[in-house]
């Protein structure tokens, strides 16, 4: 049994200031970075991180050649760390991702990123059903309010309700602290 990390879109733009702000973005990189602290220890070779290029500029933001499409500091890959772009939600699609994993036997995932709602759910629903067992680092992602018909939800609650619908079905669902104690 073979395990990766995925790091999903911890890009500039969703950061205080950036074209695409999120909520508690500093909070999920720390986690984040604590996490990938620990595969550069015991699985230096299994480091996926994921950047996303906008293809359609009305998008606005994750523009090509922008310092809002840069992967953030906090988890700053390494030379030996594979960083692959993506166009879409879901980290799989039409990318080297799934073709990468495979090369390396890998059949165990472990996801943090950003937006919980947009391309982490579409990103864990797709390892599923590709076969991968996967754990989503609940406190090592972001999300922000979304709003339909006059509604307004949350930040919190929308992350709460993307990661609630993710558990059990389609992946463990687990704390920073908590994986990091139980890998210790």
């Amino acid at each position: 049994m073979s395990t990766a990390l995925i790091i999903v879109d911890i890009q500039n733009d969703y950061f205080p200031n950036g074209n695409m702000e999120l909520v508690n973005t500093d909070k999920g990189a720390a986690n984040a970075a604590k996490v990938l602290e620990w595969f550069r220890q015991h699985h230096k070779d299994n480091i996926f991180h994921i950047q996303h290029i906008a293809s359609d500029p009305s998008l606005g933001f994750f523009l090509p050649d922008t310092e809002g499409a840069n992967i953030n500091d906090a988890v700053l890959p390494l030379e030996n760390e594979s960083v692959i772009t993506k166009h879409f939600p879901n980290s799989f699609l039409n990318t080297e991702l799934e073709s990468k994993l495979k090369e390396k036997g890998i059949t165990n995932i472990v996801v943090a990123g950003m937006m919980t709602h947009m391309c982490i759910d579409a990103t864990v629903r797709a390892a599923v059903d590709l076969g991968y067992e996967t754990t989503l680092i609940e406190d090592a992602c972001a999300t922000r309010e979304v709003a339909y018909n006059g509604k307004t939800v949350p930040a919190e609650q929308v992350h709460y309700a993307f990661v609630g619908a993710l558990h059990g079905m389609y992946a463990a669902i687990d704390s920073t602290e908590n994986f990091l104690a139980t890998k210790n």
